[in-house]
């Protein structure tokens, strides 16, 4: 059986996984603005082995709505622009033998709404993960309780402490998603 301590730091833990996930899952989401995070995480046939775009080419962004592909090996251009092409980001590559320009065009207002709505489930989806991750600790705190290793008040304070960690988890989730729509509604 656990300890009161190790049920909480398994906790904090899980959400904290939660909260990256939600992270990287938001920085793929398309903004106005260029991002080399918007590409970085597309996986590319390179050679029969799936791959991640960062790991075979430089990017960067030199202009505000400009994302420049620089492969490390010219022959993957090909197959660079097909996955960029295949990962329905709305975006056009353009090919010039040598690199990979992704012109980022004007997002439409329906476009932002259809943006947020996305932002709004990822983040709900991160909150039943931390939801889920408590409900997961709570039940553990109790089996402990129920097994005499802790007294019940010792079970009650761990619970206090996983609700606190929990209310703490939700508010960086509507944080993050408060950031990314006023991103996305910029214009």
């Amino acid at each position: 059986m656990e300890s009161v301590d190790e049920i909480l730091l398994e906790a904090d833990d899980k959400m904290a996984k939660s909260i990256a996930f939600l992270q990287q899952e938001l920085a793929g989401l398309r903004t106005g603005k260029a991002s080399p995070s918007l590409v970085e995480n597309i996986n590319v046939d390179y050679y029969g082995v799936q791959t991640r775009l960062r790991q075979i080419a430089g990017i960067s962004t030199p202009e505000p709505r400009l994302i420049v592909i620089n492969t490390y090996d010219p022959t993957a251009l090909p197959a660079i622009e097909k996955a960029i092409l295949a990962s329905n980001l709305g975006i056009t590559p353009m090919n010039d033998g040598r690199v990979i320009r992704v012109p980022i065009p004007e997002l439409s207002e329906e476009r932002r709404k259809d943006l947020t709505k996305v932002a709004h489930r990822m983040a709900e989806e991160a909150r039943v993960a931390i939801r889920s991750v408590r409900r997961e600790a709570n039940d553990q705190a109790k089996a402990i309780e129920k097994g005499h290793k802790i007294t019940e008040d010792e079970r009650d304070n761990a619970l206090e402490e996983i609700q606190k960690y929990t209310d703490a988890f939700i508010k960086k989730v509507d944080d993050l998603l408060a950031a990314k729509e006023k991103d996305i509604m910029a214009v």
